[in-house]
């Protein structure tokens, strides 16, 4: 494989801890030789972190934002043939993998939700903090923007959006108010629409008002949640035996999409009524634990983002029926 053309390293661009490092590389040490998947490689902190670990391992990483491939691009280059650079979602993981000619691959790394540095670049404008437009597409070359959808959708479905993707109790509230202040263009007049639709309680907790508005809006905007369950099984069906898989996960929405499709691929959703035999069924995976694990007191003192954070892992045990 030979890496993607990339464009020089950007200072500070996507710089940040790469989530519990310690425990992924626990996690891959014994795959067995061959390719292993990033499909959301970011700055590529997990990505350098695999290859250093093993010299027999090759690396495919995947980023829809244009920014990330190129930096990643970059700071994968010392690895020559053994790292390749793509610009695709997630979901794209086995039309990429066909396009390299890759068949088998012996682990895959999924970290979810919204990189530190889209966060922080006000003009991607996926922040409160920070003023910009109001963007918020990880691809910004494609689809509908944050803006399209406040803008132009109906109350009711504003409101859906905030309850479903942000878990936000006062969603009608403030998609009233939303609908009344259109047009909205910027990140700073949303954050003050949504800030003066709270109840005067509400305001007081801690945290942003707007920070679940904002969360919806990007899980929206990117359909973040629709495409986790057909990437995890075309990545299971690329799994050679004993390859490993791994996810991580930052909000409740993502995180039970994640545990109901590695259940189902272990076997374990089936449902048998009381008083009747177990059937003895296995899936194509195992599950490395049966719950998510979370990071360190040490991890997360260093780097707050990791508090969030939720590890679900299984390793590749049988063939997966087409």
């Amino acid at each position: 494989m030979t890496p993607t053309a990339s464009a020089p390293d950007a200072p500070g661009a996507f710089s940040h801890d790469p989530v519990m490092l310690a425990e992924i590389l626990a996690i891959f040490e014994p795959v067995p030789p061959g390719v292993v998947v990033d499909a959301t490689v970011g700055g590529a902190g997990h990505a350098i972190a695999i290859l250093d670990l093993r010299e027999d391992l090759e690396l495919v990483g995947l980023d829809q934002d244009p920014t990330a491939v190129a930096v990643s691009g970059a700071r994968l280059a010392r690895f020559g043939g053994r790292a390749t650079v793509r610009h695709a979602r997630f979901d794209q993981l086995a039309a990429v993998l066909d396009d390299l000619g890759v068949a088998g691959i012996c682990g895959v790394l999924f970290d979810l939700g919204v990189s530190s540095h889209q966060l922080d670049a006000g003009e991607r404008g996926f922040s409160f903090r920070n003023d910009g437009p109001l963007d918020m597409r990880m691809d910004p070359t494609k689809g509908r923007s944050a803006a399209d959808i406040v803008n132009s959708v109906s109350e009711r479905e504003l409101a859906d959006i905030l309850w479903f993707h942000g878990d936000e109790r006062h969603s009608r509230r403030i998609a009233r108010s939303i609908i009344a202040a259109r047009p909205l263009t910027t990140t700073t007049e949303l954050a003050d629409v949504v800030a003066a639709a709270m109840p005067a309680a509400s305001r007081r907790s801690p945290g942003h008002p707007a920070r679940r508005t904002f969360q919806a809006l990007r899980i929206a905007v990117n359909e973040e949640l629709e495409v986790i369950e057909p990437a995890l099984v075309d990545a299971v069906r690329r799994m050679v035996p004993g390859g490993r898989g791994i996810v991580l996960s930052y909000h409740s929405g993502e995180d039970r999409i994640v545990k109901r499709t590695l259940r189902h691929l272990a076997g374990l959703d089936r449902q048998v009524p009381r008083g009747l035999p177990v059937a003895d069924v296995d899936g194509p995976i195992e599950l490395l634990h049966r719950g998510s694990r979370t990071a360190s007191p040490a991890e997360i003192e260093r780097n707050p983002r990791a508090s969030a954070a939720r590890l679900r892992s299984f390793v590749r045990t049988a063939e997966v029926a087409a």
